[in-house]
Protein backbone atom coordinates (compact mmCIF):
# COMPACT_ATOMS: atom_id res chain seq x y z
CA UNK A 1 0.00 0.00 0.00
CA UNK A 2 1.05 3.89 -0.84
CA UNK A 3 -0.16 6.78 0.22
CA UNK A 4 -0.75 8.21 -3.47
CA UNK A 5 1.22 8.66 -7.15
CA UNK A 6 3.48 11.18 -8.58
CA UNK A 7 3.37 11.42 -12.51
CA UNK A 8 5.72 13.54 -14.31
CA UNK A 9 5.68 14.12 -17.96
CA UNK A 10 8.66 15.80 -19.99
CA UNK A 11 7.11 16.75 -23.48
CA UNK A 12 9.64 16.92 -26.63
CA UNK A 13 8.30 18.44 -30.44
CA UNK A 14 5.70 20.33 -29.03
CA UNK A 15 3.88 23.50 -30.87
CA UNK A 16 5.31 27.00 -30.26
CA UNK A 17 2.06 28.79 -30.35
CA UNK A 18 0.58 25.86 -28.36
CA UNK A 19 2.80 26.13 -25.33
CA UNK A 20 3.18 29.73 -25.54
CA UNK A 21 -1.26 30.26 -24.95
CA UNK A 22 -1.44 31.59 -22.02
CA UNK A 23 -5.65 30.62 -22.14
CA UNK A 24 -4.77 26.97 -22.90
CA UNK A 25 -2.18 26.03 -20.22
CA UNK A 26 -5.18 28.00 -17.64
CA UNK A 27 -7.99 25.60 -19.84
CA UNK A 28 -5.06 22.68 -18.91
CA UNK A 29 -5.02 23.49 -14.88
CA UNK A 30 -9.03 24.12 -14.66
CA UNK A 31 -10.10 20.95 -16.72
CA UNK A 32 -7.68 18.19 -15.68
CA UNK A 33 -8.58 17.82 -11.89
CA UNK A 34 -12.60 17.67 -12.72
CA UNK A 35 -11.63 14.97 -15.94
CA UNK A 36 -9.78 13.06 -13.04
CA UNK A 37 -12.62 13.50 -10.56
CA UNK A 38 -10.72 15.64 -8.48
CA UNK A 39 -11.58 18.43 -6.51
CA UNK A 40 -9.97 22.05 -6.78
CA UNK A 41 -9.23 24.03 -4.09
CA UNK A 42 -8.30 27.03 -5.83
CA UNK A 43 -8.08 29.09 -8.67
CA UNK A 44 -5.25 27.88 -10.77
CA UNK A 45 -1.98 30.40 -10.76
CA UNK A 46 -0.31 31.40 -13.72
CA UNK A 47 2.24 33.18 -14.57
CA UNK A 48 4.92 33.98 -17.31
CA UNK A 49 8.67 33.66 -16.81
CA UNK A 50 11.06 35.55 -18.42
CA UNK A 51 13.97 34.52 -20.86
CA UNK A 52 16.70 34.32 -18.06
CA UNK A 53 19.58 33.80 -21.27
CA UNK A 54 20.92 30.34 -19.73
CA UNK A 55 19.11 27.72 -20.59
CA UNK A 56 15.38 28.95 -19.89
CA UNK A 57 13.81 31.08 -23.32
CA UNK A 58 10.50 31.40 -20.82
CA UNK A 59 7.61 30.20 -20.97
CA UNK A 60 4.40 29.66 -18.83
CA UNK A 61 4.40 28.30 -15.03
CA UNK A 62 1.10 27.19 -14.09
CA UNK A 63 -0.06 25.23 -10.58
CA UNK A 64 -3.72 24.07 -9.09
CA UNK A 65 -3.64 22.94 -5.78
CA UNK A 66 -6.27 20.49 -5.69
CA UNK A 67 -7.73 18.26 -2.27
CA UNK A 68 -5.61 15.39 -3.49
CA UNK A 69 -2.82 17.64 -3.66
CA UNK A 70 -1.63 19.52 -7.27
CA UNK A 71 -0.99 19.37 -10.78
CA UNK A 72 1.65 22.00 -12.66
CA UNK A 73 2.59 22.96 -15.88
CA UNK A 74 5.74 24.45 -17.26
CA UNK A 75 6.14 25.24 -21.11
CA UNK A 76 9.12 26.32 -22.79
CA UNK A 77 7.70 27.44 -26.21
CA UNK A 78 10.69 28.48 -28.21
CA UNK A 79 12.06 24.78 -27.22
CA UNK A 80 8.76 22.95 -28.28
CA UNK A 81 9.27 21.52 -24.41
CA UNK A 82 7.10 21.13 -21.96
CA UNK A 83 6.81 19.89 -18.24
CA UNK A 84 4.05 18.70 -16.19
CA UNK A 85 3.46 16.93 -12.75
CA UNK A 86 0.28 15.44 -11.28
CA UNK A 87 0.38 14.35 -8.07
CA UNK A 88 -2.37 12.76 -5.19
CA UNK A 89 -3.51 10.64 -2.25
CA UNK A 90 -5.33 8.84 -4.48
CA UNK A 91 -4.27 5.30 -6.21
CA UNK A 92 -4.87 3.94 -9.35
CA UNK A 93 -4.38 7.03 -11.65
CA UNK A 94 -4.87 6.65 -15.59
CA UNK A 95 -1.94 7.45 -16.33
CA UNK A 96 -2.61 7.01 -19.89
CA UNK A 97 -5.56 9.51 -20.09
CA UNK A 98 -3.28 12.15 -18.47
CA UNK A 99 -0.17 11.24 -20.86
CA UNK A 100 -2.83 11.60 -23.63
CA UNK A 101 -4.46 14.86 -22.38
CA UNK A 102 -0.99 16.47 -22.49
CA UNK A 103 -0.03 15.06 -25.92
CA UNK A 104 -3.22 15.94 -27.44
CA UNK A 105 -3.33 19.55 -25.97
CA UNK A 106 0.52 20.51 -27.14
CA UNK A 107 0.77 18.67 -30.18
CA UNK A 108 4.05 16.80 -28.92
CA UNK A 109 5.98 14.24 -30.67
CA UNK A 110 7.84 12.75 -27.85
CA UNK A 111 7.44 12.09 -24.38
CA UNK A 112 9.50 10.74 -21.42
CA UNK A 113 7.60 9.79 -18.16
CA UNK A 114 8.29 9.24 -13.98
CA UNK A 115 6.21 7.37 -12.20
CA UNK A 116 6.13 7.30 -8.38
CA UNK A 117 4.30 5.71 -5.31
CA UNK A 118 4.50 8.23 -2.50
CA UNK A 119 4.15 7.35 1.05
CA UNK A 120 5.15 3.65 0.91
CA UNK A 121 5.85 3.95 4.67
CA UNK A 122 2.88 5.25 5.36
CA UNK A 123 0.78 3.77 7.57
CA UNK A 124 -1.49 1.07 6.33
CA UNK A 125 -4.09 1.37 8.96
CA UNK A 126 -4.23 5.02 7.49
CA UNK A 127 -4.71 4.48 4.02
CA UNK A 128 -7.71 2.32 3.55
Amino acid sequence: MNFGEHLTIDGYGGEEELLDDKNLVLSCLNDLPELLGMKRLSEPMIFHAEDNEIKDPGGWTGVVVIAESHISVHTFPKRGFVTADVYTCKNNMDTGFILNFFKDKFALKDVETNFIKRGTRYPAHNTS
